[in-house]
C-alpha cells in the first residue's frame, strides 16, 4: 500500500500499484479492470500503463488493447539475483545437495508475512508454479517459513503468528496457533522443520535456516519430496540432516 510519508514520490508509488494489480489475477487486464483493482480514476491509469509500456514494463496486445507484464520486469529480476551474495554463495552449495537427495531443493528469502522462492532446482516432472521463481507461501504454512521462525525469539515468533492471516490452503494446513507454534517449537530443537501437505496435496518438505553472524534468520534451504515415493517419517529423517548441513554450509 502506498505510503504516507512526505518524502515518497506519489506518482511512482501509483506506478508500482499499476504493476501490482496484476499479481494473483489473469495474464491480460483492460484499463478498467487495473482501476478497480487499483482504486485510481481510469484517467490516472491510462496515464500510467502508457509511460509503463512505453518503458517495457507493460505490453499492450495489439487487438483486445489489454495489458500484460513487459519484459523488462525480468531484468529486475535478473539483476537482483545477479548481485545477491547470499544466493551465489548457497548456488553451488544447493546444487551439490540437489545430486546427493535428487530431489527438488530451493532457497527462499523471508519478506514480510511470507518467504519467497528465489532459487529452484527441479528433480523430476513439476507443475509450473512449483518451477517459478518469485512464489511466495505464507511463513506459518511452509516449512522453511516455520525454520525461519523457529530462530526469531519466542515471542517474536509468536507476533508473526499472531499478525498471520492463518487459513486452511489444503485439508492438512495447520491453523491453530498453538499447534504451528509446537511445530516452530520443534524445528528449534531439532535445527530443521517439516510440513507435509500443508501448502500442496502430495508434497513432503523439509528446510533448514540460513542465519546471520548475529544469529538472525536470513533464509531457508528446502528439499521437497512427494507422498507417492516417501514415508512422511522417514522422508523427514533423511532429509532434515542433509538440509541441516547444507545450511551450515552456506553460512560458513
Amino acid at each position: 500500500m502506498p505510503s504516507s510519508s512526505s518524502l515518497n514520490v506519489k506518482s511512482v508509488e501509483k506506478a508500482f500499484v499499476v504493476l501490482g494489480a496484476f499479481s494473483g489475477r489473469s495474464r491480460f487486464l483492460s484499463l478498467g479492470d487495473i482501476a478497480e483493482a487499483t482504486g485510481l480514476d481510469k484517467s490516472a491509469v491510462q496515464r500510467f500503463t502508457r509511460t509503463l509500456t512505453t518503458l517495457g514494463y507493460l505490453e499492450q496486445d495489439k487487438a483486445t488493447r489489454h495489458y500484460c507484464l513487459g519484459r523488462r520486469v525480468l531484468d529486475l529480476s535478473y539483476e537482483y539475483l545477479r548481485s545477491n551474495t547470499l544466493i551465489e554463495r548457497a548456488a553451488p552449495i544447493l546444487v551439490d545437495l540437489r545430486r546427493a537427495v535428487r530431489e527438488r531443493v530451493d532457497l527462499t528469502l523471508p519478506d514480510g508475512e511470507d518467504v519467497l522462492y528465489v532459487f529452484r532446482l527441479q528433480s523430476k516432472r513439476e507443475t509450473l508454479h512449483a518451477a517459478l521463481i518469485g512464489r511466495r507461501v505464507p511463513l506459518y504454512c511452509s516449512a522453511g517459513g516455520r525454520a525461519i521462525l523457529s530462530c526469531l525469539p519466542q515471542e517474536e515468533a509468536q507476533a508473526a503468528i499472531v499478525r498471520a492471516c492463518l487459513r486452511k490452503v489444503t485439508p492438512r494446513t495447520l491453523t491453530d496457533p498453538e499447534q504451528i507454534m509446537a511445530e516452530i517449537d520443534k524445528a528449534r530443537r531439532t535445527g530443521f522443520a517439516f510440513q507435509a501437505e500443508e501448502w500442496r496435496l502430495g508434497e513432503l518438505v523439509v528446510a533448514a535456516p540460513i542465519v546471520d553472524r548475529e544469529g538472525r534468520p536470513v533464509a531457508a534451504i528446502h528439499v521437497a519430496g512427494s507422498t507417492a515415493e516417501w514415508d512422511p517419517a522417514e522422508f523427514a529423517d533423511r532429509m532434515g540432516p542433509q538440509v541441516v548441513a547444507a545450511a551450515q554450509d552456506v553460512r560458513g
